[in-house]
């Protein structure tokens, strides 16, 4: 009787584990998505309670990638260690890679102290030259890193080849979508998420790659609540699930636009 049970037991879960490998949808296989840690090595990024944006993303970016690979996916990571990128090496590897889509993950954080605890929130970007100062200002901390000394003219040269083309239109749409499942996950879980929403804006990690690009700003790190709620596994795990959810529904409505 014992053996009986066992062996029912065990066939049980052998399906179990049949089915759930079936559940991996098989388009997904043939898709490529490029994440990008933001800044690492000496460019530590934002800094606020001992803690830093460099470290914080490589550990939702190593979330990410498990996420992405767990719905069929093939991921490559630009850095998978405390190292510095230069800019044209974080955007030429999703072309190289003919990825599907290039996302670049980072931390926001504002200077006036005043407002640590003030200003929080979820944003998602894509590249697009704006009037708006707030975007213009966050844009500029991220951008100082990798174009140190880059001159004005070739900046601007640099944003104007790629303004112009269906990359910017579909870039909005898969910000859209990732900011949207973003807070879902979050908000399902966690009280008062801010959705600071989806915002154009001149990041230069977003030029190279000629492909839907984003950059998702996923939290302030200057704000104590968000910042202990960024540090937390369980958190990031949210926010990982989140931007893979996005990322399926943009590439299927891509997919059925495209007809194939």
């Amino acid at each position: 009787m014992l053996l009986q049970r066992y062996v029912l037991w065990l066939l049980s879960l052998l399906l179990t584990v049949l089915l759930l490998d079936g559940c991996t949808d098989p388009k997904r296989t043939n898709r490529l998505v490029v994440i990008d840690a933001g800044h690492g090595g000496h460019d530590c990024g934002a800094q606020c309670g001992g803690k830093q944006e460099k470290a914080l993303v490589l550990q939702i970016v190593q979330k990410l990638q498990k996420a992405f690979r767990n719905e069929g996916y093939r991921v490559y990571m630009t850095r998978g260690n405390d190292r510095f990128l230069t800019l044209g090496q974080r955007t030429r590897i999703a072309d190289l890679k003919n990825a599907d889509v290039f996302i670049s993950i980072h931390a926001n954080a504002i200077a006036d102290k005043n407002r640590f605890e003030e200003i929080e929130g979820v944003e998602t970007y894509f590249l697009q030259k704006t009037r708006e100062a707030r975007s213009q200002r966050i844009a500029a901390r991220e951008n100082a890193a990798v174009l140190k000394g880059t001159d004005e003219l070739s900046k601007n040269v640099i944003i104007d080849s790629v303004l112009n083309g269906p990359k910017v239109v579909e870039s909005n749409k898969l910000a859209i979508d990732v900011q949207r499942n973003i807070m879902r996950s979050l908000q399902r879980t966690y009280n008062g998420v801010k959705n600071g929403g989806v915002k154009p804006a001149p990041f230069y990690v977003l030029v190279g790659a000629s492909r839907p690009s984003i950059l998702v700003e996923v939290g302030y790190i200057t704000n104590t609540k968000e910042r202990n709620r960024l540090f937390d596994t369980d958190y990031q795990e949210h926010i990982a699930k989140g931007i893979v959810k996005g990322v399926n529904h943009y590439l299927d409505i891509r997919q059925k636009e495209l007809g194939f």
